[in-house]
């Protein structure tokens, strides 16, 4: 009978992983199987191995494994005592000057008890979208517990900490994980999950990724279970980006000086909803690419640079981006 009741638990459990979404049922568990960032990561396995865990900040780009790295390095660290020591607050959870007061000092104050040189760990995600006074609450927090607890803070943007959590800190940075890298683990997750695709589906996966391992693997999934096959078409229909060789066309024709062809391309696109953020944004990262002089490639990208500040300031209109294609027009004929 017991025997019974086992085999249906771990049937349970193993249909349960079956269920879960690819970035959490392929996300690692030590941090060894974290792929990018390698220094990084290097620097977090030796405070693994020796115990001594500093207060941090993990600051990044989304989707480059900061919380991943911050989980794998707790779980490491205090083992069977993974649940009971550690505390994690997302940007989801209110978590104003209330929460530092009571939440994180009532959990600061209770008592686990953990193996020699190991204490409790507080992890706040995106640590940036606290509020100043929380902040202020939490530096004298980490000074009074610092005896009995490490604090962990993963953020986008260390620039949004305070400056006094900064000076209590080891800061940690992570930077977008390579197109090689995101190849490797989209292949092994292909390879698992019996995906049918093509070399170019996945260099369309790696675009709109644009170095978010996260985004990678949420593309790949939706585009399999939507279609079935992972090609170009396919991707650039579930992530809705402007297909980058109509981009590709339009910059094109601005080095060749055909303003008229270069707005179609344009005009096409807006047309099917676009808007001028998702085409600049697509625009920058083509350009970027291309092949033409790098004097030209330079001035291209400056005059997008100042388009896309006047878009994000409000002046979103079509009349920009043809203004921009006119310009560019215009330095090929300078």
């Amino acid at each position: 009978m017991a025997q019974a009741m086992e085999t249906d638990t771990s049937a349970l459990k193993s249909e349960h992983k079956a269920d879960l979404p690819w970035l959490e049922k392929y996300r690692p568990s030590i941090l060894k199987d974290i792929v990018g960032n390698v220094e990084a990561v290097a620097r977090l396995q030796v405070i693994a191995e020796e115990g001594n865990m500093p207060n941090m900040i993990l600051a990044g780009p989304p989707g480059t494994g900061k919380t991943t790295s911050i989980l794998c390095l707790a779980r490491q660290l205090l083992g069977t005592n993974y649940k009971e020591a550690v505390l994690e607050l997302n940007a989801s959870d209110d978590r104003g000057i209330d929460v530092v007061r009571n939440k994180i000092k009532m959990f600061a104050q209770k008592k686990v008890t953990l193996p020699p040189g190991r204490h409790k760990v507080v992890i706040l995600d995106e640590a940036d979208s606290m509020t100043s006074g929380a902040q202020q609450a939490l530096r004298r927090t980490m000074e009074i517990y610092s005896s009995s607890t490490r604090f962990a803070l993963a953020c986008n943007q260390s620039t949004k900490i305070i400056e006094p959590i900064q000076s209590r800190c080891a800061v940690v940075r992570y930077t977008k994980i390579s197109d090689v890298d995101i190849l490797k683990r989209i292949l092994v997750v292909c390879e698992t999950e019996k995906v049918a695709y093509d070399e170019k589906g996945l260099e369309a996966i790696i675009f709109t990724a644009d170095g978010d391992m996260r985004q990678s693997l949420n593309n790949l999934q939706a585009t399999f279970s939507g279609f079935g096959f992972v090609n170009t078409d396919n991707v650039f229909r579930v992530c809705d980006q402007p297909h980058p060789k109509t981009v590709a066309e339009m910059v094109g024709y601005c080095i060749q000086g055909n303003i008229d062809e270069a707005y179609k391309r344009m005009k096409s696109l807006c047309d099917m909803g676009y808007s001028a953020t998702d085409l600049i944004t697509t625009l920058f990262r083509v350009t970027k690419n291309a092949e033409c002089h790098e004097f030209v490639k330079l001035e291209f990208l400056r005059e997008i640079g100042f388009c896309h500040m006047r878009i994000c300031e409000g002046v979103d209109s079509r009349l920009q981006l043809s203004g921009l294609l006119a310009k560019m027009c215009k330095i090929m004929a300078a």
